[in-house]
C-alpha cells in the first residue's frame, strides 16, 4: 500500500493506493458513474442511466483476469482529535475515490479504465494509478481508448507514450433496410453448434485454435479469456467458413443488441459479416457497435442499414502498432 506523502492539501484526507478486491468493485462503479456524470454535464451530453449489472459484470472479468492490473484509490478515514489511527490500515479506510484497471494480452498491455471521482481531480491521482499499473510493462505494447473531448486524458495518456492514432465510431440504432449478407460459398457455423459437436473435443478445439489464429493475424494477440467471458455474457459467436472448409472470420451479435468482436481474414468480408450478425438476432432495443474509422466496410454496411453515429467518437492510442483495425471490431473500449 502506497500513501500519498504529504497528504492532501487544503486538509483533504490523504490518498492510499491498494490492489482492489471484489467487495470494492460497487464502488468502483460509483467513481464511474460519477466520473462520466460530472463529466457528461459539461459536453452536453445526458445523465448515464442507473444501469449497472453489465459493468459490474465486466469488472469482475477485468479483476479475475488480471488482478494485478487492478487498483484502487481510497480516503483516508478521520479520527476523532487525538485520537491514534489503527494499527490495521484497511480499518482506517475511507472512501473509494479513484480507480484502474489494465489488461496484459500476451505481448500487448491494454489500459482499460481510469477513473477519478470529481472533487478528487487534478490532483495527480489519475497519474499515480496508471504509473503503479505500468510498473513493469517496460516489455509491452502499450494502448489504450479515449474519449475524443477528453482534452486533460488524452494528453496524460500522450505523455506515456499512448498517442491517439484511430477514431472509433459509435453506431446505434435499428435496422430500417436490408443489407447485403454473406456471398456465396460463405457460410455461418453457431459456436453452440461446434461447442456441442462430437464427444471427443474436436468442435471446442477446432473453435479455440481458429478464435487464437484469427485474433493473432488481425488484433496481433490471442485472448480466450476474453471469449469465454463473451459466452459467460450470453453473447452469440459465428464461426465462418469457405466452401472448402477453411475459417475466415467470426462475429458476434447478442440479444441486447451489441455487435463484436468481429474477425475477418480479408478485410473485403467485413461488410458481408455484419451484415449476417444484423439479421442473426432481434434485438430487445437497438443495437450499438463501435466499429474503428479504418473498417470502412462495417461503418457502410451500418450507416446503409439505417444505424446512426452516435456521440463523440472515441480514439484508439498506442505507442507501437499492434492491430489491423480494417479486419477487427472490438468487444468494447474497455476489452479489445
Amino acid at each position: 500500500m502506497t500513501a500519498a506523502p504529504g497528504g492532501a492539501p487544503g486538509g483533504a484526507p490523504a490518498i492510499r493506493l491498494r490492489p482492489a478486491q471484489p467487495g470494492d468493485l460497487p464502488a468502483c462503479v460509483g467513481v464511474w458513474h460519477a466520473g462520466l456524470t460530472e463529466y457528461g454535464v459539461r459536453v452536453g451530453r445526458p445523465e448515464m442511466p442507473p444501469t449497472f449489472g453489465p459493468l459490474l459484470g465486466l469488472l469482475g472479468h477485468l479483476l479475475a483476469t488480471d488482478p494485478d492490473g487492478f487498483w484502487v484509490a481510497v480516503a483516508d478515514a478521520p479520527h476523532p482529535a487525538g485520537a491514534m489511527a489503527a494499527h490495521d490500515p484497511a480499518s482506517a479506510e475511507g472512501p473509494i475515490v479513484a480507480f484502474v484497471s489494465a489488461l496484459r494480452r500476451e505481448h500487448v498491455w491494454f489500459l482499460s479504465m481510469l477513473f477519478v471521482q470529481p472533487a478528487h481531480q487534478e490532483r495527480g491521482l489519475g497519474r499515480r494509478l496508471l504509473a503503479q499499473v505500468l510498473a513493469g510493462a517496460d516489455d509491452a505494447t502499450h494502448a489504450t481508448c479515449t474519449d475524443s473531448a477528453q482534452p486533460i486524458s488524452n494528453a496524460l495518456y500522450s505523455r506515456f507514450g499512448m498517442v491517439p492514432r484511430l477514431p472509433v465510431l459509435e453506431l446505434v440504432g435499428r435496422p430500417e433496410r436490408p443489407v447485403a449478407g454473406l456471398p456465396d460459398g460463405i457460410r455461418a457455423v453457431p459456436f453452440d453448434l461446434l461447442r456441442a459437436g462430437p464427444t471427443d473435443g474436436a468442435g471446442p478445439r477446432r473453435l479455440a485454435a481458429a478464435l487464437d489464429r484469427l485474433d493473432r493475424g488481425t488484433l496481433g494477440y490471442a485472448h480466450p479469456q476474453d471469449h469465454a467471458y463473451l459466452g459467460a455474457q450470453g453473447r452469440l459467436g459465428y464461426l465462418y467458413e469457405s466452401g472448402d472448409g477453411s475459417v475466415v472470420g467470426y462475429g458476434y451479435a447478442s440479444e441486447v443488441g451489441r455487435l463484436g468482436p468481429i474477425a475477418v481474414e480479408d478485410a473485403i468480408l467485413m461488410g458481408p459479416v455484419m451484415g449476417h450478425l444484423l439479421g442473426s438476432v432481434r434485438p430487445a432495443g437497438a443495437f450499438s457497435a463501435w466499429i474503428p474509422g479504418s473498417a470502412s466496410a462495417a461503418v457502410a454496411t451500418l450507416l446503409a442499414a439505417g444505424l446512426r453515429l452516435e456521440d463523440f467518437p472515441a480514439l484508439v492510442c498506442w505507442d507501437r502498432p499492434f492491430a489491423d483495425f480494417e479486419r477487427y471490431v472490438p468487444i468494447t473500449l474497455a476489452v479489445l
